[in-house]
């Protein structure tokens, strides 16, 4: 086994990703030379040259800085990778070829959390936020944790939090089977909705690989599953199994629940009893249900129920998780992640629960060419959902082009008037000229470069409304 402690540098590949940056804070923090490569600047890598790290955005390997490009130390010189860069990149190449130690990601979250009491959120969606919750009320309780986070928590502005107890907070990721490199003490499963199919092929060999990961929750750990999961419990028979949610009967759930004044205010019941009183400032049903999760873990870890309702009441959210980045009299504009067809139903459902009798325009970027081909239908249907749809060009990340595959294919699908497809450059001119009231950006791919330069305009507009 890989003892990461006998490297003094950690070169990435893809540093700029929101899974390797939060790594690669937790290497700088330890005193590690960190170093990367990206294919473009972000917010994300100017924040971790800041902290310290050496970043290239050129594909010629001369450009490696120092140590990390010379062979001569490459025995001190780990190089962690992301599927996100492919195999043939020249960055990449240049280390296989030279015989450095390469692990992904995956496995160096492995063999950290190995060492530790791992928290591990699993699930085709809600993870980021359910994770955040959970290592924020952690944080704030006498457990402490350290957290690996798959988005920005906007309480602490950053995706890595460190502490000094045991416990380590992370996201269980599916994508490439990467959660199996993980062994945690008390598991959380959200969701196993058909998703990464080009990965698994179709949605029973990926609920295969769920049920692998629940195998690998350490003896006498917890397992906390949705409560509409169909989940085998043979697989582990050796942890105690929880369930949590929304409807239904449920080990942990909820009842009392009304938004109001950008609340929600719900009961929270448990096997030993009820939370009442509980404030939740993130809108929308499915972040109660992800609160619910919270909730569990902390309650199965032992922290006060005190504890957990002034943690929730704190809360913040998430950036990209149904992010509102104005809201103001006249014009609203929300940000979210949401790539998959029960994601984006969720955002612009809870768009509607807020914003009730408002005119919803939202921007869609697909992410992938595979998953625009398996879901295009189910995009479809979620769209419709809107007044408005302004679709953008597929978002390819690692894949090449799928011949007939485009973004073209769920517009013809949308059942709505208001529809058009258009290129991300034009997305500026065309809300400017036309500026919905209420305005969501969806999508996994760079569709957040426009969430900055549309923050803006919403504001402008708004500062110029009061004025009028």
């Amino acid at each position: 086994m890989t003892e990461i402690t006998t490297y003094n540098r950690i070169f990435f590949t893809g540093i700029g990703g929101i899974g390797m940056s939060a790594l690669a804070r937790y290497f700088l923090a330890a005193g590690y030379e960190v170093a990367g490569y990206d294919k473009t600047p972000s917010p994300l890598t100017g924040a971790l040259e800041k902290e310290g790290a050496v970043i290239i955005f050129s594909d010629d390997p001369g450009d490696i800085p120092g140590k990390f490009g010379d062979v001569r130390y490459r025995g001190d010189t780990l190089v962690i990778y992301t599927p996100a860069v492919p195999r043939d990149h020249p960055v990449f190449r240049f280390f296989a070829e030279n015989n450095y130690e390469i692990l992904k990601r995956a496995e160096v979250l492995g063999l950290i959390s190995d060492n530790m009491r791992a928290v591990a959120v699993a699930g085709t969606h809600g993870k980021t936020t359910t994770s955040t919750l959970i290592a924020h009320i952690l944080k704030r309780s006498v457990l402490d944790c350290t957290a690996f986070l798959g988005g920005i928590s906007k309480n602490y502005n950053t995706n890595l939090l460190l502490g000094e107890s045991q416990w380590v907070v992370l996201e269980a990721d599916e994508f490439d089977r990467s959660f199996l490199h993980l062994h945690p003490s008390l598991a959380v499963v959200t969701s196993m909705d058909a998703d990464h199919l080009d990965i698994y092929g179709d949605h029973e060999h990926l609920q295969e690989a769920f049920h692998q990961f629940m195998g690998q929750v350490r003896k006498g750990g917890k397992i906390l599953v949705h409560n509409s999961l169909q989940v085998r419990r043979e697989v582990n028979e050796e942890v105690d199994w929880f369930t949590y949610g929304l409807e239904g009967e449920a080990d942990y759930r909820a009842t009392d629940l009304y938004f109001s004044e950008g609340y929600h205010h719900f009961t929270a019941h448990t096997p030993e009893g009820e939370i009442g009183e509980i404030l939740l400032g993130l809108p929308g049903r499915v972040n109660v249900e992800n609160a619910i999760a919270a909730i569990a873990v902390a309650h199965l870890l032992g922290v006060s129920n005190d504890s957990i309702r002034k943690s929730l009441f704190l809360f913040e959210g998430v950036r990209r998780r149904f992010d509102v980045r104005v809201r103001g009299e006249k014009y609203v504009y929300i940000d979210d992640y949401a790539h998959h067809p029960s994601e984006l139903r969720a955002a612009i459902t809870s768009a509607r629960e807020m914003f009730p009798g408002k005119k919803i325009t939202g921007i869609f970027q697909p992410h992938l060419y595979t998953r625009t081909r398996d879901f295009a239908e189910g995009f479809a249907e979620s769209l419709s959902l809107l007044d408005r749809v302004i679709l953008l060009p597929v978002y390819p990340a690692r894949e090449e082009p799928i011949p007939g595959i485009t973004s073209a294919i769920i517009l013809d699908r949308i059942k709505k008037k208001e529809k058009e497809l258009i290129e991300k450059e034009e997305v500026l001119d065309r809300i400017a000229g036309d500026p919905p009231e209420v305005l969501l950006t969806l999508g996994a791919g760079d569709i957040d470069r426009l969430t900055e330069p549309l923050e803006k305009l919403y504001r402008e507009m708004e500062r110029d409304e009061g004025e009028k």
